[in-house]
């Protein structure tokens, strides 16, 4: 009797459904872990363009907010004094606050998530138990 390369398939037996759920759930593993590595990327790419905008963006604002101040300080010096220094104050704070809050809603909105792969592990979670 001949041994050929091709032999017939063993019909699955314990070992056989034992080694074909670990290649499932080993094939899943590994494509909820490249979903997640291209989401991580998307989010990678939105922090460096936000970074970046933010950055410029304080500069910006930094410049605008020195000469703006210096030049109202030097215009209203005569008629309200130091009163003009505590105004600016309560402005910018004021100004600081509606910043933060508007960040902290970008921050909610769901643009640093990763949406799909938690929907996918999620279902997986719910198929498997």
């Amino acid at each position: 009797m001949e041994h050929s390369e091709h032999t017939e398939p063993r019909p699955p037996g314990l070992i056989g459904s034992v080694s074909g759920l670990v290649k499932t759930t080993l094939r899943l593993v590994m494509s909820r872990v490249e979903l997640a590595l291209a989401e991580l990327s998307e989010v990678r790419d939105h922090l460096v363009k936000l970074a970046v905008l933010f950055a410029l963006a304080i500069l910006a604002a930094w410049f605008a907010i020195a000469f703006g101040t210096a030049t109202l300080v030097f215009l209203v010096w005569e008629t309200l004094g130091w009163k003009i220094l505590l105004i600016l104050a309560a402005v910018f704070a004021v100004l600081a606050f509606v910043l933060v809050k508007s960040a902290m809603k970008l921050i909610r909105g769901g643009f640093l998530g990763m949406p799909a792969t938690l929907a996918e592990i999620k279902a997986d979670r719910d198929m498997l138990l």
